[in-house]
């Protein structure tokens, strides 16, 4: 079993008991509203992978040339692009295309020893994974804390700085970050890897299952290696969760004062409860509904975030391999890569507006 479909079990399969308790248990507004969002995730993920198909195919250059490079004779190159397909009308090659992305059959790239392309997605896609998960945890906590904190000392010093720091963090290219934060932890003090995942000396001995390595580490023992990973994982993970708390600050911070000038916000603190118990243990909770929506907006721009700072910082995850892809003009796998996306970006979406569903539940309606 490949690491890509033991992710897929460990989190798929507690996901869709999830769906079908709720499912089975929810309202009809409810069923209704899940049975939509279904309907629409689908055709939402094949426009997207059409998209890049059509895109590919006008793109200058030729991926069997790029592949083969000068060495390349007019004879090998033409008896090698009709082999692919490539020299099949494209209606044809849409077609086996199509056929491809129902079965799961990504085939071998044209690049990088043409292995099977679910390998490569095996290795790269829970590296990505391992990136943006607690990049999205640092965000979510810096952003909903910050603005919170900030409508909760409005027009004062702290809400002021908040609102610089969201303005001036949210406008930083997550590039130029990236090598800051190099430069100063890993190159000035000296305290962090500014590049990889894991030590490689260290790295021969972890045991992988899940091509996670932090629940590789955990899973066999090695703490040594645990240790490398998570000193790997900082910076990157700092680079990507700083950008995006700054939307999270506004939006919180907005939500809250809104929440803050209600009636029963008024009646509280008439009757003496405290400002912060109001803050965080009201009007934080009424608020958290506009954030919940922009957590699923945001996933497609962390995916977009994570390409530049795993090309930053030499992560070998998702994006990495999408722009080596791209430049090389691997029509396979750069076909898969954005399938890959679009159906992390629909599952997300998906939950998101389930979970939205039932803390509103106007929206069903």
């Amino acid at each position: 079993m490949s690491p890509i479909t033991l992710i897929a079990l460990i989190v798929g399969i507690p996901a869709l008991i999830a769906l079908v308790f709720i499912f089975l248990t929810g309202s009809t507004g409810l069923r209704r509203f899940i049975l939509t969002r279904i309907t629409l995730t689908l055709p939402m993920v094949f426009i997207l992978a059409s998209l890049v198909f059509f895109i590919m195919r006008v793109l200058p250059g030729d991926p069997v040339t790029s592949a083969l490079g000068p060495k390349g004779t007019p004879e090998t190159i033409n008896r090698i692009r009709e082999q692919l397909g490539l020299n099949d009308p494209i209606l044809v090659q849409y077609g086996n295309f199509l056929l491809d992305m129902v079965t799961l059959d990504f085939g071998n790239s044209l690049t990088g020893g043409h292995r099977p392309i679910i390998d490569e997605l095996s290795e790269r896609f829970p590296a990505t994974m391992e990136l943006i998960v607690p990049a999205s945890i640092l965000a979510l906590t810096l952003g909903i804390i910050g603005g919170a904190l900030a409508a909760s000392r409005r027009k004062a010093v702290m809400d002021y700085s908040l609102r610089i720091y969201s303005v001036v963090i949210y406008s930083l290219p997550i590039f130029w970050l990236g090598l800051m934060l190099q430069l100063l932890f890993g190159v000035r003090l000296n305290w962090l890897p500014i590049s990889g995942r894991i030590e490689p000396v260290i790295g021969t001995t972890l045991q992988r299952t899940t091509n996670i390595y932090t629940i590789d580490s955990l899973i066999s023992g090695n703490w040594a290696a645990l240790t490398s990973v998570l000193s790997h994982l900082v910076l990157p993970t700092l680079t990507l969760g700083l950008i995006l708390s700054g939307v999270f600050v506004r939006l919180t911070r907005i939500n809250v004062i809104e929440t803050l000038q209600m009636d029963y916000i008024y009646a509280a603190r008439a009757r003496g409860i405290r400002e912060h118990i109001l803050v965080f243990g009201h009007a934080l909770k009424n608020a958290m509904i506009p954030v919940i929506t922009l957590i699923g907006l945001q996933v497609a721009i962390l995916l977009a975030g994570a390409v530049l700072t795993e090309t930053v910082f030499s992560w070998p995850g998702m994006g990495r391999y999408l722009v080596e892809r791209i430049s090389s003009r691997d029509y396979p796998a750069v076909q898969s890569a954005i399938t890959v996306f679009a159906l992390l970006v629909a599952l997300i979406s998906l939950a998101v507006d389930i979970i939205y569903s039932l803390v509103d539940p106007r929206v069903r309606y």
